[in-house]
């Protein structure tokens, strides 16, 4: 079912889905089906929609559990290469950009590509899970790339995402420009596999970090740093698209009295409180940390051509403040650290006569990259840059990676906006532990867990 009032949110996680359209193979509703050329509306079968998108996959995906009566497995039949229709939205929404829309009109309809857990719990009914995925998901796993690519990073991947033989994608593609150029030869490999490639080289155009993501959400594609996600081109903070609070059900706010007698700051309220949290990563697992390199890295970095090597100590610290972080944007912010201090840490001496901290033991992690230059007749190395550069540049495009993955975590349940999508930046509010909500330095919010958190993957779900 859909909202009563599709202009206007009756409740938080309110919603307008009016029909689930499964079109089968050949184009109709199946020949055993009546009056369904155009397809079949399962909504009433359907019992759970989920829809699956984030900054670490390169398609979206979802699944639909559903409660056949009619036999619509066999009658369609399906068989894995059906195409979903439908529009999901949140009342009052008037972008058509925050419309999750796979309709054939206007949007860009699912692909059905796996059917699982068939089960039959009664006579006359099934229950079975049907998969789906974008058709990009689709071209990627049917196509192949071969050729040379030339140019700045961005350019090339707008190339493989076009490229008719290719993706051949249709959809919007949200790209950040890159300040680095190259040459590469894709050997007969998928699209997303080639652009991940790119993306692993790729060196925003504003700020000194390494390495893109590429990513699918509802809205398009987006290639992107995650400097980017953390500030805008004036490297100025992004303004968080939703704030969300937590507060225990044996807490009575003053706030959430007064919002029961107003009925739209009530539904304010619920959108943005958080039904249950669980926190997948607190403190940096400091061990693991500094056996992947977050902290103290070594690269040596030799020059198959020139039969030369160039040794790069990457100092967590020392880097810091050279790129961009969700709660520490600027050098004169003083309340935001980084995650872990600089403090000794055991009784080995630096030549300062400081005890060693996380960061001075570079042979924590040491990696051989492999680089050569004229592979393409000119003198870059690995990154399209200076090939003295090479071994820094993979230093820092390490640590990028394990402080995302290995970084404080949320995982929270909230009440459903179509327009929330990863990349995206929030603010999370968590009272502290305190029974007078408030902390001895008299703040009303947790300090070490509260703040800005970027989503880096999110599941829609619908029942």
């Amino acid at each position: 079912m859909g909202s009563q009032h599709p202009d206007e949110i009756d409740f938080a996680g309110d919603y307008n889905l009016n029909g689930i359209i499964i079109q089968a193979h050949d184009g109709t509703g199946g020949s055993k089906i009546e009056g369904a050329e155009g397809g079949v509306n399962i909504q009433s079968l359907v019992q759970e929609l989920n829809i699956y998108e984030g900054i670490n996959q390169a398609a979206i995906y979802g699944t639909m559990i559903v409660v056949d009566s009619v036999n619509l497995i066999a009658n369609l039949p399906i068989q894995g290469t059906e195409r979903l229709f439908f529009k999901l939205s949140t009342p009052g929404t008037t972008y058509t950009e925050n419309i999750i829309d796979a309709s054939e009109e206007t949007g860009h309809p699912f692909y059905v590509y796996k059917v699982s857990n068939r089960q039959q719990p009664s006579q006359g009914n099934q229950v079975y899970t049907i998969h789906f995925a974008s058709r990009e998901f689709m071209r990627n796993i049917r196509t192949k790339v071969s050729k040379a690519y030339e140019g700045k990073m961005s350019s090339i991947v707008q190339q493989i995402i076009s490229e008719k033989n290719g993706l051949d994608s249709r959809k919007k593609l949200y790209y950040e420009e890159t300040k680095n150029s190259d040459k590469i030869v894709m050997p007969n490999i998928s699209p997303f596999k080639a652009i991940s490639l790119v993306a692993k080289r790729a060196m925003p155009n504003y700020s000194n970090g390494v390495g893109y993501y590429f990513y699918e959400t509802t809205k398009g594609f987006y290639f992107r740093s995650w400097d980017n996600m953390c500030v805008d081109y004036g490297n100025h903070a992004r303004t968080p698209i939703q704030t969300y609070r937590f507060i225990p059900q044996n807490v009575n706010e003053h706030d959430n009295v007064k919002a029961e007698n107003n009925e739209e700051d009530a539904t304010l309220t619920n959108l943005q409180s958080v039904e249950s949290y669980k926190f997948m990563n607190t403190f940096h697992d400091t061990a693991a940390a500094q056996a992947l390199g977050t902290y103290g890295h070594r690269v040596i970095a030799y020059n198959l051509y020139g039969k030369s090597y160039n040794i790069n100590d990457f100092h967590y610290h020392n880097e810091f403040n050279q790129t961009r972080h969700v709660d520490y944007n600027f050098d004169n912010d003083t309340e935001n650290k980084p995650a872990v201090r600089d403090n000794p840490v055991d009784f080995d001496i630096r030549p300062d006569g400081r005890g060693k901290g996380v960061s001075d033991y570079a042979e924590s992690l040491v990696t051989l990259l492999p680089t050569s230059q004229y592979v393409h007749g000119d003198a870059a190395g690995s990154f399209g840059t200076n090939i003295l550069d090479d071994a820094k540049l993979e230093g820092i495009r390490n640590t990028q990676i394990q402080q995302v993955t290995a970084g404080t975590t949320v995982q929270m349940t909230v009440h459903g906006q179509t327009q929330i999508q990863p990349g995206e930046l929030i603010h999370f509010e968590l009272r502290p532990i305190e029974e007078e909500g408030q902390t001895v330095d008299r703040k009303t919010y947790d300090p070490q867990y509260s703040g800005l958190y970027i989503i880096t993957k999110i599941r829609h779900r619908v029942t």
